[in-house]
């Protein structure tokens, strides 16, 4: 379903070909770090992450045009924003930040007004996050028109920080008999301004496909690869249609902006520290992102959330096994924490009183290979290896 439609669920084929190529100074880390080459601090190490809002600006794209609602294009500034936010926190870094961005569009379909909503978006979330302690400054991009290659719109950012080196968070030494737990990527967090569906950003071409009708490949065909054509619009859903088990649209839904969880992540570093040992963003991978770190490590996820309805609707449209769920969606799951026991309850806490629902989802123990994870969902279980 997901690779017939040229997209790779979990990037295996990228992890193969940039083996080797790394030259962090943190090896098997959930972001690379180099030396402070910009103040020569021994203590410290920079950091640069590059990511962005994926296919789902081109869903942001028929949105605006089906409604007219032209602020839909904010919620893909934030979405890029948080794809390398979330992955930075990961290794501990809180910031301050300071980001870049790049829109690429088709200036024949994607008119100046976009570009000014994605730019007011960019710095409209920096505002939102700053009372909250969490700093990031715009220093502008670059907005480029790239007609012949891209087909209505692109939007990717670059956010840089620098950290002390002894603050960094490695999965390179998670360890068995941790505690994982989980934070919802669904409902109402306290910078968000509405209800959050648990989307996120990853799993868009094939949620966007499986769920939208032909309709929308007949009147928006820059809206897709016509390459894939036969595979484009097949659901038999609208965009304006009602979400079954919420109050939103089908498009308010899958457009929902991605949440962050960094002001959550910032005061859990504060308060227990020491007892975090690892932290994984479920990006692309979905749950099983984890598969791809530590060494002898099993992660064990057996008490997932519910997963909210956008995903349960999902599930019975696409008619696909708990195995390939999981792969390419997070479920409603988005961020996890690897900690010690004692304080997975105080993680918990933290979380709940910004609005974010967490629980104990699972555990780590020892295994033979190189790492693996299980997931009991739906009254299935799926597992995943990498072997050394």
């Amino acid at each position: 379903m997901y690779e017939a439609r040229g997209v790779s669920a979990d990037k295996r084929g990228v992890y193969r070909a940039l083996e080797g190529t790394s030259r962090s100074i943190f090896a098997g880390a959930f972001c690379q770090a180099i030396p402070d080459i910009l103040s020569n601090s021994p203590e410290h190490c920079l950091l640069m992450h590059a990511d962005g809002a994926g296919t789902k600006s081109s869903l942001a794209y028929v949105y605006w045009r089906e409604t007219g609602d032209i602020s839909v294009f904010r919620g893909l500034a934030e979405d890029s924003v948080v794809m390398n936010l979330d992955d930075l926190l990961c290794v501990g870094a809180t910031g301050p930040f300071a980001l870049s961005n790049l829109i690429g569009r088709n200036a024949k379909k994607v008119p100046e007004e976009v570009v000014g909503e994605i730019v007011h978006g960019y710095n409209d979330f920096a505002d939102r996050l700053a009372e909250f302690g969490i700093v990031i400054g715009p220093c502008g991009g670059e907005t480029a028109d790239l007609g012949d290659l891209v087909r209505t719109l692109v939007v990717d950012s670059v956010l840089t920080t620098r950290m002390r080196r002894e603050n960094f968070i490695n999965l390179d030494n998670v360890t068995p008999s941790l505690s994982i737990v989980g934070l919802a990527g669904f409902g109402q967090a306290a910078w968000e301004y509405r209800e959050n569906s648990g989307i996120g950003t990853n799993g868009f071409t094939a949620a966007r496909h499986e769920l939208l009708g032909s309709q929308y490949g007949t009147i928006y065909p820059e809206s897709f690869d016509p390459g894939i054509a036969g595979l484009a619009y097949t659901g038999r859903f609208e965009l304006e249609d009602p979400l079954p088990g919420s109050d939103m649209t089908i498009g308010q839904a899958l457009l929902s902006p991605t949440r962050t969880y960094a002001p959550v992540v910032r005061d859990c570093l504060a308060a227990v520290g020491p007892a975090i040992k690892g932290m994984v963003h479920n990006s692309g991978g979905g749950l099983t992102k984890s598969v791809h770190f530590g060494h002898g490590i099993r992660y064990v996820k057996t008490d997932l959330f519910t997963p909210p309805p956008i995903f349960m609707v999902m599930r019975r449209e696409f008619q696909l096994s708990t195995e390939e769920m999981v792969r390419v969606f997070n479920m409603g799951q988005r961020y996890e924490i690897l900690c010690e026991p004692s304080e997975a309850e105080s993680i918990c806490e933290i979380s709940r009183s910004y609005g974010v629902e967490a629980k104990v989802i699972g555990y780590t123990e020892e295994t033979e290979c190189a790492a693996e994870v299980v997931i009991e969902l739906f009254g299935e279980r799926a597992e995943f290896r990498r072997d050394p």
